[in-house]
């Protein structure tokens, strides 16, 4: 029988031994080990081999996990060239965990919450970085890219107020905005766009975005439009944030394309919001297996200097192997407990501990089990950022261990509940002011009050402060919008291809949106600022012309010969290529467009993105994206293709749209069109273009993004009518008016959208031909847009201004009632219809997409022609305009 516990050769390792004999001898000496030293040594040896092998670049699979210590031992900290004032360096540390923890305090008191614990533990992984790494703005207007953590922004307040660019008006109005001058609970760009780059508390969203913004930057270098090669990503995590999948889900992304200009630097405090992070396991090396196994270079600073004696003290790994033994809430438990709890369950456990417990007193394990870290230690934090600047071909991640509340006193620290604890008492800030030794007398504590604390604007602190964040590019965070020239706008024939329409020719809106896409890359002067962004379907939206003209972006170039190198439209990918097509990916799609929409902010570089998507895929996929995309200001255009609920055949429920509109809607920062012809998107995408990167109108807010829905129907497209423009914009106009049949005909008003619009045109056809009614058919390019105007008017209106909504003002003169039809779910067109005067009534696809033709699936959700026909009947019986009869017979006659 096989003996399991025994080194068995792999089964799949078809390589022949050339040296039989050799390999035995190897095999035997592990053995020996194994019986001589126990299964321990032997199992220390491979992993010193292995962790050899890997340094001396040998072609064997690497190690997932390494022991539960210091990466960068404290003997080669000194070899990182610390250079700071460490004295110095944490009176300010000590200042702004003073400063920041007094911020929520006192806020509490207006019950606007906040959260203290996460900077404290943090508190020395910020400081470090903004006193010795972080490069700020004003040397080439990128500097870095810091995306912090979002529980930690009463922390970098606290800085701001320290180097004086906030007040303590501004602190005592942390998280009261509506006043003015006051301070968002997280980073928020839309509400602090001074300070703020990258809105971050949405969990997940923070990681995945910076690596694809560390991505960005090469393709900015690639591309040769700006050299933004010095700039560095940072992103601060929480251990417990790494759940979300987001968090993971680009980590193989970072490092294939080896962007060794991003880090991460995880905060293990080992708690997420109501507990522990992994509380039977160990999130550090779950974490370290997880980033090792994807490519990235791992960095772990977990225990501080008090540690050291302990190690020393290790003759026989006895220590190493209790710590990766001992769960995550059992170390926080230790936080909590006497040293002779510790004594007991952590040394106890093993004789060759038991006897090292016996060398060390008391306070020397209380000082290593709840004070020593490596992330509170700025020597350590220095050195493993310096580690991350200097590895080169792949991304590091560095993971800090912390205690969650760290100086914030016994109640806070390591507490499960710590998240939710808003406020100190005023003996607990006593007690915390002489932990960090801050000159703060009791006198200022009047009527219970906690003060701030600011060692004065000329005082050592500041000027170092100051002169660090000069040396490495002024201050840090901060947000820079600059002064811009406008782009030039595209030649009007542009656009104005579109306006004779298609004459017979049967074109889809996606295929007119592409077309014009490729028009507008073309442009001399603005053409290599579009960012074409597509999840693999380029093909799908017929993108494929734009392969060997613009190229696939890819770092690593082309290095095979594509299998379609023989065709006109081959594929090409190159380290200049305009194109980023990233795999069936939307979140990392999403990220990009983020990343390209706000270049003009973070790199002073303007870019025109547009992602193109199955709509289906886009709006309920990643939302939360979107409104990542409008809180960070960005700029661009967001394509809905294959749009609708009945347009896409034989795709089916999962395919098929009837609500990104609607849910579009609800972000305050997109601009939702649905345009029914060529023309209509030629019309609204030079408008974005000029809204966006012209010259906005007055009153107009250029930080906004455009979603168009377009559709695979091919259709003959018309002629442009004229003086439809400005109605095409504000969302609606008469594209088609009936001619009346008699003249006291019944006669009502079709709106519709998209491509619905095909089905009212039918339908105005058949109410003239077969009912005598008139009708007029209306496109309905916005019914967002429609809203938000009668939305403003009505605001208006409460401040005792007279304003006529534009949907009100242009059905003044349409006579009859109104029935609104769309691709989507009614909700869709029922937004304008508190502000119609007419009788309102829509149709739209409600419910489940399903599988069929198009005529089919309209049939069912009752949104053909018609199905209009009917509800146009049966809207004017009910005024008495035609007799109820005829609604009866027209159900019989259309099989209804």
């Amino acid at each position: 029988m096989t003996d399991p516990t025994r080194i068995q050769p792999s089964e799949l390792d078809q390589l022949p031994d050339r040296d039989p004999e050799e390999t035995a001898e190897w095999q035997a000496s592990l053995d020996a080990v194994a019986e001589a030293a126990g299964p321990h040594r032997a199992a220390y040896l491979m992993r010193r081999t292995l962790e050899r092998a890997e340094g001396a670049g040998l072609a064997l699979p690497k190690l997932l996990e390494t022991d539960y210590v210091n990466t960068i031992p404290t003997a080669a900290e000194a070899a990182s060239g610390f250079d700071g004032d460490e004295e110095m360096e944490a009176r300010i540390t000590a200042w702004n965990r003073w400063n920041a923890a007094a911020m929520v305090s006192r806020g509490s008191k207006h019950g606007v919450g906040g959260h203290i614990a996460t900077f404290a533990s943090a508190a020395w992984l910020y400081e470090t970085g903004f006193n010795h790494f972080f490069r700020g703005k004003e040397q080439d207007g990128s500097g870095d890219q810091l995306y912090i953590q979002g529980h930690a922004s009463p922390g970098i307040y606290a800085r701001a107020f320290l180097d004086g660019r906030l007040t303590e008006r501004h602190l005592d109005n942390f998280r009261q905005e509506s006043a003015g001058n006051g301070l968002p609970s997280y980073p928020h760009p839309r509400r602090l766009p001074w300070l703020w780059e990258f809105p971050t508390v949405s969990m997940g969203l923070g990681p995945l975005s910076a690596i694809y913004q560390a991505r960005f930057n090469r393709y900015l270098t690639n591309r040769s439009i700006k050299d933004v090669s010095n700039s560095h990503v940072w992103a601060f995590l929480g251990d417990g944030e790494m759940d979300e999948p987001e968090s993971t889900a680009a980590l193989a992304l970072a490092a294939r394309e080896e962007l060794d200009n991003l880090t991460f630097v995880v905060n293990c405090n080992l708690q997420r919001l109501d507990g522990p992070v992994r509380a039977n396991f160990k999130i550090v090396q779950e974490l370290e297996a997880q980033f090792r196994g994807a490519g990235w270079n791992v960095v772990k600073s977990l225990w501080g200097n008090a540690w050291d004696e302990l190690f020393r003290l290790d003759t026989t790994g006895a220590l190493v192997r209790r710590l990766r033994e001992v769960p995550d809430a059992q170390i926080q438990t230790y936080q909590t407990r006497d040293a002779a709890y510790i004594r007991e369950d952590f040394f106890g456990k093993d004789p060759a501990l038991v006897e090292m417990a016996k060398l060390l007193s008391d306070d020397k394990i209380i000082e290593c089990f709840q004070y020593s870290r490596g992330g509170h230690e700025p020597r350590k934090v220095y050195a493993a950022y310096k580690a991350a600047l200097e590895h080169k071909g792949a991304p590091t991640v560095i993971l800090a261990q912390t205690v969650k509340g760290f100086t914030l006193g016994k109640g806070f620290e390591s507490k499960n509940a710590n998240h939710q604890m808003k406020k100190l008492s005023v003996d607990e800030f006593k007690d915390m002011r002489d932990l960090l030794g801050l000159p703060i007398p009791d006198s200022a504590f009047a009527d219970g009050q906690v003060p701030y604390g600011h060692p004065g604007a000329g005082s050592p602190e500041v000027r170092y402060l100051q002169e660090r964040r000069a040396a490495l590019g002024g201050p840090a965070p901060a947000r820079r919008t600059h002064a811009l020239d406008p782009l030039p706008a595209p030649a009007d024939k542009t656009f104005t291809a579109f306006d004779k329409g298609s004459g017979q020719q049967s074109v889809a809106t996606t295929m007119a949106f592409v077309r014009l896409m490729k028009d507008l890359i073309r442009d001399k002067r603005t053409g290599k600022r579009w960012v074409p962004i597509v999840p693999d379907e380029a093909r799908t939206f017929g993108m494929e012309s734009l392969f060997p003209s613009l190229g696939i972006y890819s770092p690593k170039g082309q290095t095979y010969e594509p299998v379609d190198r023989d065709q006109l439209m081959y594929y090409r990918e190159a380290k200049d290529g305009q194109i980023l097509n990233e795999g069936i990916t939307e979140a990392g799609s999403m990220a990009d467009f983020i990343a390209a929409s706000t270049a003009y902010s973070t790199h002073g570089e303007p870019m025109i993105p547009f992602y193109i998507f199955y709509s289906m895929f886009g709006w309920q996929r990643t939302a939360d994206q979107m409104w990542q995309l409008g809180d960070q200001l960005g700029r661009g255009f967001l394509v809905g293709a294959t749009a609708g609920r009945t347009t896409l055949t034989g795709e089916g429920l999962q395919h098929a749209d009837g609500h990104s509109p609607v849910i579009a809607a609800t972000n305050p920062a997109a601009l939702t069109y649905d345009p029914a012809f060529a023309y209509e998107v030629a019309v609204i995408v030079k408008d974005g273009l000029r809204r966006m990167y012209g010259e906005a109108a007055p009153g107009e807010d250029p930080n906004v993004f455009y979603y168009l829905t377009v559709y695979n129907e091919p259709m003959p497209q018309p002629a442009k009518p004229e003086g439809v423009d400005a109605g095409i914009i504000k969302g609606l106009y008469r594209f088609k008016e009936g001619t009346p049949v008699t003249a006291d005909a019944p006669r009502l008003q079709l709106l519709s959208s998209g491509t619905a619009i095909h089905w009212a045109l039918k339908a105005q056809e058949m109410l003239a031909a077969e009912w005598g009614v008139t009708a007029d058919v209306w496109s309905a390019t916005s019914w967002t847009e429609l809203r938000r105007d009668a939305l403003e008017a009505d605001a208006a209106a409460l401040r005792g201004e007279e304003r006529v909504p534009y949907v009100r003002q242009a059905l003044a003169d349409a006579q009859g009632p109104v029935l609104a039809v769309s691709d989507y779910m009614r909700q869709v067109p029922d937004q304008i219809a508190q502000w119609v005067e007419q009788d309102y009534s829509s149709l739209g696809a409600d419910g489940f997409g399903l599988s069929d033709t198009r005529e089919a699936a309209r049939r069912h959700f009752g949104v053909d022609a018609e199905s209009i026909v009917v509800a146009a009947l049966a809207q004017l019986a009910k005024r008495g305009e035609v007799p109820a009869s005829q609604v009866k017979d027209a159900r019989e006659r259309y099989g209804l």
